[in-house]
């Protein structure tokens, strides 16, 4: 490809709408344009490395005995009932009607199709196990689309779906995929990719796992311990109290405490410390709108994912109208209203003498105990783990919070949509059985502006050779010279010639433009055909990570450039054989 042909604007300046280096760099690079909220088009430079991924997907996923599917895009609302997800899913599933009024879906996720296409097939226990994956476009009406290609609303996927006849069959192949997982990440080059315990969320399934990028710009945040291998993405992360009491055994006394309705106002209007505490946080489930209250120590923040999947159903932040059985600022979980659903946080386990709402406008507790004055208490986990907190695995106050960006996930399903949709098989012994299912999804457009998010410097992105849009591209400073253009020329059509996917910069532009743009298309290697260097007869060969830099002879330069090539796919796959 020549850069002159190339259909796609490079341009200097950073656009005011780019909040994170990945998106600014891919819209100046003239990879990607903005259509609507949350919606690109991609041009053929950002194509390139996408097609890249999906075939490193490919080749993976085929190794492991993936058979290669594809699904609708729009599906009959039927399949979302049957699941009953039509319902339960939110506002992110465009729900829409045909001419002739039939209800219908976008696929935003692809479990009732998997199950609805193998649903026949599958009904002897002699064609299992089995895994079929999609790579397919998908539409998520995301409630806060950001950081271009990071959280959109369109996307491309691979979603794969395998079935089992066993928990044990499909623990097995959970671990094939997480291996397989692995070796995608690796070859994409972006080893820095972590694995850690997630929650289900509208998936379902018992057994979970998210694939993070660390990254200081992540929207996730990530649990670690500094001293084991424990990790967890937030949602999922349990948070261990330490087994000790906080504060002092005092009776139960309501003191007036006029316009305070914040912890802090209260803590400081009754000389008392955050720890020893209670912070009422509301909800309400969407099905009614009847209330939910979550209470914590005021040093702690509500796990909202924590406290739906104990609810058991969707909730939303509560709005509390007057006429409504809870005081918006003075809740308590003592007299609290028989009509709410209330839940205690672990974090409150131990606290002797405790302020709390009095559940009456303009007054609070003080020497709150709850044992003592609610009686047998039932502790659930629906707080947020802290920085410096308990590890749960090796419980040591080792906690550090990372933040992230999911680029692959991994569900153990269980039979949620084969016993909704009422697929079976009959086993061995005659018998009528759901079989289980694993699901494992990649989204390729975000892990190609993760990888652009981890690997680039104030210039443009870091390519790994891998996934480059170019392996090399050949840079002519002087398109009105005739040797220098004739080496340039014979240099990239040898290249090309060989199989080694070449850009070739061949206008009239100063230097500073055409390295400027090179910057930004990001070709791990760089040849660089000038007068001077064509007078000691030789080409400046570079590589876009700096670590490389050299004068080769002329006659040299197209096997230096192939072994260079050579060089940075073995060092790739040699990680990649670890796994």
């Amino acid at each position: 490809m020549k850069v002159s042909k190339l259909v796609g604007l490079r341009f200097k300046e950073k656009p005011a709408d780019c909040v994170i280096d990945s998106h600014a760099l891919m819209v100046r690079g003239g990879y990607m344009k903005y259509v609507g909220n949350g919606i690109y088009s991609e041009f053929p430079t950002l194509r390139r490395v996408t097609a890249k991924i999906e075939k490193i997907i490919r080749e993976e996923m085929n190794a492991i005995d993936g058979q290669e599917v594809l699904f609708p895009v729009v599906m009959p609302a039927e399949l979302w009932e049957e699941s009953g997800r039509y319902e339960s899913v939110g506002n992110e599933l465009v729900r829409l009607k045909d001419r002739s009024g039939s209800k219908l879906v976008l696929g935003m996720t692809h479990e009732e199709a998997s199950v609805q296409l193998v649903r026949e097939y599958g009904q002897s226990y002699n064609n299992y196990p089995f895994m079929i994956y999609q790579i397919q476009r998908k539409f998520r009406d995301e409630a806060r689309p950001r950081a271009g290609m990071i959280r959109v609303r369109e996307f491309t996927m691979k979603d794969a779906y395998s079935f089992h006849t066993s928990q044990e069959d499909l623990e097995k192949y959970y671990d094939v995929c997480y291996k397989a997982y692995n070796r995608i990440f690796q070859k994409a080059g972006v080893p820095e990719v972590v694995t850690v315990a997630s929650d289900s969320g509208m998936m379902g399934g018992s057994v979970s796992h998210e694939y993070m990028l660390l990254t200081p710009v992540g929207e996730d945040s990530i649990v670690t311990c500094t001293e084991c291998d424990y990790r967890a993405n937030m949602e999922a992360a349990e948070n261990i109290m330490p087994d000790e009491k906080t504060g002092t055994v005092s009776e139960l006394e309501c003191i007036e405490t006029p316009d305070c309705k914040t912890i802090e106002d209260v803590c400081d209007f009754l000389h008392s410390s955050v720890e020893t505490s209670c912070k009422a946080v509301v909800y309400q489930r969407n099905a009614d709108d009847s209330f939910v209250v979550a209470f914590v120590r005021g040093d702690y923040e509500v796990n909202e994912t924590k406290l739906r999947n104990i609810v058991g159903e969707p909730i939303h932040v509560a709005q509390i109208m007057e006429d409504d059985p809870l005081v918006a600022g003075y809740i308590g979980p003592y007299n609290i209203s028989k009509e709410v659903t209330v839940y205690i946080d672990s974090s409150l386990k131990g606290v002797e003498g405790m302020v709390a709402g009095a559940n009456k406008e303009g007054y609070h507790y003080k020497g709150l105990n709850l044992e003592r004055d609610l009686g047998e208490v039932n502790y659930v986990d629906i707080a947020k783990v802290k920085e410096g907190g308990i590890c749960p695995c090796c419980k040591k106050n080792s906690i550090s919070i990372k933040r992230g960006i999911e680029v692959g996930n991994i569900f153990q399903l269980g039979t949620k949509y084969t016993k909704a949709m009422n697929m079976t098989y009959t086993d061995e012994n005659g018998e009528t059985k759901n079989p289980i299912m694993g699901c494992y999804g990649i989204g390729v457009g975000r892990l190609a502006a993760s990888v652009c998010e981890a690997k680039h410097d104030e210039y443009g992105p870091i390519w790994p050779i891998s996934i480059a849009p170019w392996e090399v591209e050949v840079c002519c400073l002087r398109v009105d010279d005739e040797q220098t253009k004739e080496v340039a020329d014979k240099l990239y059509k040898d290249l090309q010639s060989a199989s080694v996917e070449t850009l070739y910069d061949d206008r009239d532009v100063r230097p500073g433009a055409m390295f400027s743009d090179a910057d930004l298309l990001g070709a791990p290697i760089r040849v660089v055909v000038s007068p001077r260097n064509l007078k000691e007869s030789c080409v400046e060969i570079t590589t876009r990570d700096k670590s490389v830099k050299e004068m080769v002879p002329v006659e040299e330069a197209f096997e230096y450039i192939k072994g260079l090539k050579e060089k940075m796919f073995a060092e790739i796959n040699a990680k990649v054989e670890e796994y």
